[in-house]
């Protein structure tokens, strides 16, 4: 039903009170930061959840970007560590994905050292082609650190950019959550728990007036967020915004999820392994490893991923399989009206690089950049769903560019991928780098170059030429500086510690 027309007064003047619609990773991390930056500000927070309603909760990998938020909340690595068994992740370890028997490591650190204003892949492309057989990833100090399950915490002005990397988290998503509500609760967030059962939409301003609930308490609010998951029971049910569907790119529309004990050393990092209709996620946790089959269902069926997964896990089985279902895409508006629409409810994107949440963070930031008064400007709401529609386009194509890239011939599902045309964004971006090796960085790019570059040297994407000013230094010069760069590598590797030990000391989890 419609709300009575509201009065003048009510159309003007700063937001008064924001209505989070969900809990989980995407409810609690807007509740927090919004409370954090909106301190002294007469504003309330109110996020409805309810205990009824499960949450996905399988996203348990991050990217750097996360400790910024962390930061940003005023909390430390080691309260989240510790709160939520959390383990460092140095990258990415990719198995299978150009073919069988192939591997590679996505990084989240620097490829060696620029010179002369050269970036250092083309001196590296220089030797190859010289017939110089030596592997790009032997220049990264992140790499080396992952392969032997060891860790230090980077240095805050490195001597150099060779021993430049960086370092995100694993952690279990629900007790994640759980710690970011203690935490909103404790600055002044409001939790109602209650289940909605109807959005009030105001017929003249198509705006959101408030939810009704079950238990007969009705919440009025200025801005809207939407974190209620694939439901969208806001910005898709009640406001009607289409969801923009990118199957035809991502083709793996289910996932099955099954955590299990660990065998074997404590990895720093996450592991990608390519199977037949998709690929299988490990996570390393303190007390768990996280498992997972995100697959195409045209390819294999529930049955069949789920006998798949539990023929590979690890370690005992610490709980039933958790079976999801979801389309990769995005709503064609995220914010519409005064409705905001964060995490599963505004897109979904699969796990395979761990974005999920780097999308629910910068969706909270450019929120706040461009907060609206009771007015709702449509030009904000513009500027927010441009740059969020690129900043998603510009993962898709990454992520594309490892279905598409593949070598696993005779398989129907990746042979499909090989076949499926480029999105002209990711097409330039190839041709580009394939002519000279040169690295195209587009707005909103969420994977910087490094990260570019391991696809590239990972699935055999070579360039034709490299940059004519890496002519400068002699193929014996270059030897030798690479052999410096080695050495120096080396060096830095014999001052890290166990992964384990580093957390036994620096974030070990608490009890729950």
């Amino acid at each position: 039903m419609a709300s009575q027309e509201p009065r003048p007064e009510d159309k003007v003047g700063p937001l008064r009170s924001i209505v989070i619609v969900g809990g989980g990773t995407a409810g609690w991390m807007a509740a927090t930061l919004l409370a954090r930056r909106l301190e002294r500000q007469p504003v309330t927070i109110t996020l409805i959840e309810s205990s009824d309603i499960r949450t996905v909760g399988v996203g348990e990998a991050t990217v750097p970007g996360i400790r910024d938020f962390f930061r940003d909340i005023g909390v430390t690595e080691q309260e989240v560590m510790a709160a939520a068994q959390g383990t460092v992740k140095l990258g990415i370890d990719f198995v299978d994905w150009k073919c069988v028997g192939a591997r590679f490591f996505h990084p989240f650190g620097l490829y060696g050292m620029r010179s002369r204003g050269v970036a250092f892949h083309h001196y590296w492309q220089k030797m190859r082609h010289a017939g110089h057989a030596t592997e790009l990833s032997d220049f990264c100090l992140s790499t080396a650190l992952a392969e032997r399950n060891l860790f230090m915490l980077p240095t805050d002005r490195p001597v150099h950019d060779l021993l430049f990397y960086d370092w995100a988290v694993h952690f279990d998503a629900g007790l994640y959550a759980r710690f970011l509500a203690g935490k909103a609760l404790s600055w002044g967030v409001e939790r109602v728990d209650a289940t909605i059962t109807n959005v009030r939409v105001d017929a003249a301003t198509g705006h959101i007036a408030g939810v009704d609930t079950r238990c007969g308490k009705a919440i009025d609010g200025d801005l809207f967020i939407d974190c209620s998951g694939f439901r969208a029971l806001l910005i898709g049910d009640a406001l009607g915004v289409a969801y923009h569907d990118w199957t035809n790119l991502l083709p793996c529309d289910r996932a099955v999820a099954m955590p299990c004990e660990r065998d074997g050393p404590l990895t720093p990092y996450t592991r990608s392994t390519a199977l037949g209709a998709g690929w299988q996620w490990r996570i390393p946790l303190q007390h768990r490893v996280g498992n997972g089959y995100v697959y195409a269902s045209r390819y294999i069926s529930d049955d069949e991923a789920v006998a798949t997964l539990r023929g590979r896990l690890e370690g005992e089985a610490l709980a039933e399989p958790n079976m999801i279902r979801f389309r990769t895409g995005r709503r064609d508006a995220f914010w519409q009206g005064n409705c905001v629409a964060l995490g599963l409810a505004a897109g979904f994107m699969e796990p395979l690089e761990s974005t999920s949440i780097t999308l629910i963070q910068t969706g909270i930031e450019k929120l706040l950049a461009l907060l609206p008064d009771r007015r709702f400007d449509p030009t904000l709401a513009a500027e927010y769903n441009r740059t969020t529609t690129l900043e998603y386009e510009r993962i898709r194509d990454f992520l594309f560019l490892h279905y598409q890239a593949n070598q696993r011939h005779g398989e129907p599902m990746w042979d499909r991928c090989r076949d499926t045309a480029l999105p002209e964004a990711l097409a330039r971006k190839l041709s580009l780098f394939k002519a000279r090796g040169h690295l195209v960085r587009y707005e909103w790019e969420t994977f910087q170059d490094p990260s570019w570059l391991s696809m590239y040297a990972g699935f055999g994407i070579d360039a034709a030429a490299y940059d004519p000013m890496a002519d400068y230094f002699s193929e014996p010069d270059l030897e030798a500086a690479l052999a410096r760069m080695k050495a120096s590598i080396a060096q830095a590797v014999a001052l890290a510690e166990p992964h384990a030990s580093f957390l036994e000391h620096f974030a070990r989890a608490v009890p729950n």
